[in-house]
């Protein structure tokens, strides 16, 4: 028996049923893909959390061994500039042992001051625990327009914009040796350290990235303000703005994670600060001794 197929007709997608089913792939990408993007951003944070963490362990083991916290910046002499001049020694090189990393700390010339040609090579090294995994790092290099090895994160050196200089009110400051019986304000009620975003290029020009090693803005920052990324406005107040920004000027803090930063409290405990925290408690968090305990959930 044979079977007649002349009058059988192969059915194909229409254009129509094409086009829709175009779209539906097209709608379930659309509702993956932030999902997608909100667990990476999640698994981000948590790395970041970690690193602050760590951080946080190591600026409290230098406590332990020492009977103060690090010297924000080690140098003869103040205000400190933004500039590749002077010993400018970080809180990051001092804690080194406490951060599993006591061959650098071994070679590191610290007499010889950050900028030292004989520390050249080591001020370039990338250290994994410094580097927020959201952060892009700095546009520019230091200024010789040079990559150098960076960190994500600062101390605080003061409540609101100022140098960085002997008189600070924060933890970590030109020749500081704070210890825990200078916390006057509570440990829990004190910011030690946290984030901070990198500047955008000006007019074309790199800014200046002088690298962990340099207790100078790359590792030090205060509670003056939070600072904005280039392509979204921070909500809160930005009252303590400067003017125009020079060598002295030191900047807030701030981070590349949408709508809050993580810091690090002088009592170890780590968590999530809004972008939007009111500028008055921001600033009583970043003075030891201030007396103005902030009175807010933030």
């Amino acid at each position: 028996m044979t079977t007649d197929h002349s009058h059988r007709r192969l059915r194909a997608f229409t254009l129509v049923e094409l086009l829709v089913v175009i779209a539906i792939i097209g709608t379930l990408v659309g509702l993956l893909l932030p999902a997608v993007q909100a667990a990476r951003e999640a698994a981000r944070r948590c790395s970041c959390l970690n690193n602050t963490t760590q951080l946080g362990l190591a600026l409290h083991n230098h406590e332990f061994h020492t009977g103060h916290f690090p010297s924000g910046v080690i140098n003869p002499d103040g205000p400190i500039r933004n500039e590749a001049v002077g010993q400018h020694l970080s809180w990051t090189v001092q804690v080194l042992p406490y951060m599993e990393q006591n061959s650098l700390f071994r070679m590191f010339d610290q007499q010889a001051g950050a900028y030292a040609e004989v520390n050249d090579k080591l001020r370039r090294s990338n250290i994994a625990v410094l580097r927020c995994p959201s952060s892009p790092g700095p546009r520019g290099g230091d200024q010789g327009g040079t990559p150098i090895g960076w960190s994500s994160y600062a101390g605080c050196h003061n409540s609101i914009e100022a140098p960085i200089d002997v008189g600070n009110d924060g933890l970590l400051f030109l020749n500081s040796r704070i210890r825990f019986d200078d916390i006057l304000d509570g440990s829990s009620h004190t910011l030690l350290l946290s984030e901070h975003v990198f500047e955008d290029p000006i007019d074309g020009v790199s800014p200046v990235e002088l690298g962990w090693p340099s207790g100078t803005r790359a590792t030090l920052r205060n509670t003056g303000r939070i600072e904005p990324l280039s392509k979204r406005r921070f909500t809160g107040l930005v009252e303590d703005e400067p003017a125009e920004k020079g060598p002295l000027t030191v900047g807030g803090f701030g981070s590349y994670h949408p709508g809050a930063s993580v810091v690090s409290m002088a009592d170890g405990s780590t968590r999530a600060m809004s972008d939007s925290i009111n500028l008055e408690v921001l600033h009583a968090l970043g003075s030891r001794a201030g007396g103005e305990l902030p009175n807010a959930e933030w």
